[in-house]
């Protein structure tokens, strides 16, 4: 191995690496964590046991197939993976562009596994609820404050599950006015989500995509071509991807409008905009908020999560329920009208996001969110400024400020060295850093996206600057260590060919073992 050449400026880093299988592969037939209690004597007694009691489509013909570990084991596991994991806890987490990686107040932790909520069931009485059900309802109305919405649904479990939510809510709206059939085109720009494009396709819609002028914001003369009597709805995320905010938002709200057509807007990275601007006076129908990025609630590795999704009065009929009212002084679950889309998941949301997401905005107020969205913007545009002196790195498209995030470009760099944005993302690890490089496709080439939020001092985004720095240099210098890393880290390089064939996924144990048995 090559003799890695470090600076005073770069974090000098290794991680622990252990050789650790998977939790499935611990098992030892008899080995025991906890011994369960026995079925309490007054269930026991019931005629027909403890069965009789649960449904029969309920009662499991045979024992979970769960691995059998002591206790000491199955600590030494769960430490040793998290040793060998980096994430906001560990390190600056500015590379995780568009999921808006913050600090998450500890505190918050704390409230959420106070023994009522530990204890909460989805199905208990509202009675014995109360206290969750007023956290529900008081982030509703702030919700509606912050975006100028009526009404918010706290159940979809993630951003994509909010724009099929909304996608489904536009149909809806266009079958009850009888023009379902003939209203069957959803706009978009080239650089949101893709989910949005995704969700509104699974609902049956035609996706028509918006490319950037020649100023590099969506095209408003294209959108003015693009619109008729077909036209269901407009769905974007403003800033986009790119960090570009598009200053004329409520203008392509309006010419949608004016075709008869929907507004719904993708706010899961909602970081720079909090207290500035909000949906309603943008124009828009619709929005949605994740409360896992923007309001200081972890991702938990893709769920439970929560996309909160907010709706102006003609759409509050269609929303999912039941939604939490306040009426004759308690709170309850009020059930939709038939007009509603029906549940997109089971119950009315994940009760611990809400509550993190509650005591965040309470405890920061007005102002605090004001302040958040402020410093997040300073924070990128600091970096923004710093990132383009780096040899080899550009920001296509705009030139000048961006909002909460950028998606920048090692194009030139590629061109002049052969190093890749992949390999940089490996290189990285090397520092006890990361970087997201983009969703597919790759509109901006060898793109790399970041975004600082709030959390983050000058102090931190200065050293995330200096080790993207020193990998530039050592990109022309000598690109061989970049390009065989990571050297200090416990990823490797993997064959990536399986990611694009469904035939060798295995999502659970029980899959790989089958397909194992088919090998």
């Amino acid at each position: 191995m090559q003799r890695i050449r470090r600076d005073h400026k770069v974090r000098n880093f290794h991680q622990a690496k252990w050789d650790e299988p998977v939790v499935f592969e611990l098992h030892r037939p008899g080995e025991r964590g906890v011994i369960p209690p026995g079925t309490e004597a007054g269930i026991a007694s019931k005629v027909g046991g403890a069965a009789s009691l649960i449904p029969a489509a309920m009662r499991r013909s045979e024992a979970p197939k769960l691995p059998e570990i002591g206790q000491a084991k199955v600590l030494r596991h769960y430490l040793r993976l998290s040793q060998e994991t980096l994430g906001s806890d560990l390190n600056v987490e500015i590379g995780q562009g568009t999921c808006t990686m913050k600090y998450i107040p500890r505190i918050n932790e704390m409230l959420i596994r106070t023994p009522n909520m530990i204890e909460l069931h989805p199905l208990q009485d509202p009675d014995s609820a109360q206290g969750i059900l007023e956290v529900y309802h008081r982030l509703d109305l702030a919700m509606r404050e912050i975006s100028g919405m009526d009404a918010f649904s706290f159940q979809p479990s993630s951003g994509t599950q909010a724009l099929l939510a909304m996608a489904s809510i536009v149909r809806a709206y266009h079958d009850s006015r009888g023009e379902g059939e003939q209203r069957d085109e959803i706009i978009t720009t080239i650089f949101s989500h893709p989910s949005q494009a995704a969700t509104a396709a699974v609902k049956g819609y035609k996706i028509i995509t918006l490319h950037p002028d020649e100023d590099g914001f969506p095209d408003l003369e294209k959108l003015k071509d693009a619109v008729s009597e077909r036209t269901a709805g407009f769905v974007v995320a403003n800033p986009e991807d790119t960090g570009i905010y598009n200053h004329r938002i409520r203008e392509f709200t309006d010419v949608v409008h004016a075709a008869g057509g929907v507004c719904f807007y993708d706010q899961a990275n909602a970081n720079g905009l909090l207290g500035i601007t909000r949906a309603k006076e943008a124009g828009f129908d619709m929005c949605f908020f994740n409360l896992h990025k923007t309001f200081a609630a972890p991702h938990m590795c893709g769920g439970p999560a929560t996309g909160a999704l907010g709706v102006a009065e003609p759409f509050v009929q269609f929303l999912p329920g039941p939604l939490v009212v306040h009426e004759d002084g308690k709170y309850a679950l009020k059930d939709q009208p038939d007009a509603s889309i029906g549940k997109v998941r089971s119950f009315h949301g994940v009760a611990q996001t809400v509550l993190r997401a509650y005591a965040w905005i309470m405890a920061l107020g007005a102002e605090g969110l004001r302040d958040v969205a402020r410093i997040a913007v300073l924070n990128n545009n600091y970096l923004y400024h710093k990132i383009l002196q780096i040899r080899g790195a550009s920001a296509p498209y705009i030139k000048g400020r961006r909002l909460e995030q950028v998606r920048y470009s090692w194009k030139q760099l590629t061109d002049e060295t052969g190093v890749t944005t992949e390999d940089i993302t490996r290189r990285m690890c090397d520092f006890g850093l990361h970087y997201w490089t983009s969703h597919h496709p790759y509109i901006v080439p060898q793109p790399f996206t970041l975004e600082p939020t709030e959390s983050y001092s000058k102090e931190d985004l200065d050293e995330y600057i200096q080790a993207l720095a020193h990998i530039s240099e050592e990109a022309y210098t000598n690109p061989d260590i970049v390009k065989t890393a990571p050297h200090s880290s416990t990823v490797h390089r993997n064959d990536e060919s399986s990611l694009d064939d469904p035939a060798q996924w295995c999502i659970t144990w029980r899959a790989y073992l089958k397909k194992a048995q088919l090998k």
